[in-house]
């Protein structure tokens, strides 16, 4: 069921998370070779779990089978596949809690390793390749209800993805821009979570780097990540910070990313929130009314991750409705790409904004950079393990 138009979209998709730029702080480990990790320090079984037999015979697994039998099996034939791009302490932490070593195999841009049964458990985001994996439209690998996934979220190792960042000097120096900026930004991600459709019409305006059809499941998807946090509930302060997910996210980023530079490694264990993020720039412009003193800066740039696609679809959205234009900000939307590091271009002030996973920041700062969370647009993880069904 190869695809040549699968591969390729699924390939420029997925290296959105390539953007883990750690100047000064070496790489995280888990990022070249076939297998790749370190053995974990304390990977402890979950309580009271017991591995339980296969309820069926076949090729893969039964609906019945439990998780942590499927993380057994498929880690124990070693085939669970991460890009090993930054979102792979995730998945070392769902091999960890299971007693498994944190090993996993390098995946590649695409979902054919998945495909073709290289890869029992693959890694994917539920709005980009868990979408390839089930939609049949171009691109797509068409499994529909014939797979299973095991989510970040559910199991208890989630780790936040999408915020806002800019550096801490900025931030200090520009608090009326800052609070502006998130205003009209959060603004255009209700709007587009109140209108998905519409939402992702508008990110394919500006350029899509995907199809109509999946720019429009992306939308969906990204919805959920926006509205839900990684208990469940239903979020409706969008970009709010919730520090217990936050802490979580800080917690295994102290576990598992692994920094070459001695001086950065022992930053990162002494780091505490208050090293990341800033609540009261948020706090503040959502208060406001969308009414503030005199802006000190009036033309700003933030550079996304990837190239334009419904997962930024808030942006797009306050650009076209005018958002932007109403608080007096002149907004150009920068999209990623290639040796593109948004922390990089934020740190250095080529751009004012950016957009990255926590993690990124966290390691970016370790490494010696002074970046500054000012609100959390994903309440939740989008990575699953998909694997599938008999």
């Amino acid at each position: 069921m190869k695809k040549k138009t699968a591969k390729f979209l699924a390939m420029i998709l997925a290296m959105a998370m390539v953007s883990i730029a750690l100047a000064g702080c070496g790489q995280p480990a888990g990022t070249s070779g076939s297998e790749t990790g370190t053995p974990p320090s304390a990977g402890t079984e979950s309580p009271g779990a017991s591995a339980d037999v296969p309820t069926g015979t076949g090729k893969y697994y039964n609906p019945t089978d439990s998780v942590e039998y499927i993380i057994k099996d498929a880690a124990g034939k070693g085939k669970v596949g991460n890009w090993g791009l930054g979102n792979e302490y995730e998945v070392q932490a769902l091999l960890a809690k299971y007693g498994q070593p944190i090993t996993f195999l390098s995946q590649a841009f695409d979902m054919d390793g998945f495909d073709n049964d290289t890869i029992l458990l693959a890694s994917a985001m539920t709005y980009n390749e868990l979408g390839l994996v089930k939609n049949s439209y171009a691109g797509g690998y068409g499994y529909g209800d014939k797979v299973g996934i095991i989510d970040m979220n559910d199991e208890g190792v989630a780790m936040l993805e999408d915020n806002i960042f800019c550096t801490r000097v900025f931030a200090e120096k520009h608090p009326n821009t800052v609070k502006a900026f998130l205003y009209a930004s959060m603004k255009g991600w209700e709007y587009a979570c109140n209108n998905p459709e519409e939402a992702a019409e508008i990110v394919y305006k500006y350029g899509s780097s995907v199809s109509s059809e999946h720019q429009a499941y992306m939308a969906s998807e990204v919805k959920k990540l926006v509205e839900t946090d990684t208990k469940g509930n239903t979020v409706k302060d969008y970009g709010r910070m919730d520090d217990e997910a936050l802490q979580q996210t800080l917690d295994l980023a102290k576990q598992y990313i692994q920094l070459s530079d001695p001086a950065a490694a022992e930053k990162l264990k002494s780091m505490t929130l208050d090293d990341i993020r800033d609540t009261s720039y948020w706090e503040e412009a959502m208060a406001s009314g969308g009414q503030f003193g005199p802006l000190e800066k009036t033309s700003v740039a933030i550079q996304l991750k990837w190239l334009p696609q419904a997962q930024f679809m808030g942006y797009y959205v306050a650009l076209d409705k005018g958002y932007y234009k109403d608080v007096g900000l002149d907004v150009t939307i920068i999209p990623g790409g290639g040796d593109i590091g948004e922390t990089t271009a934020v740190y250095t002030g080529q751009v004012d904004f950016g957009v990255t996973w926590v993690s990124n920041l966290i390691a970016a700062n370790a490494g010696g950079m002074d970046l500054l969370q000012i609100a959390q647009v994903y309440q939740r993880s989008g990575l699953v393990l998909v694997y599938k069904l008999n």
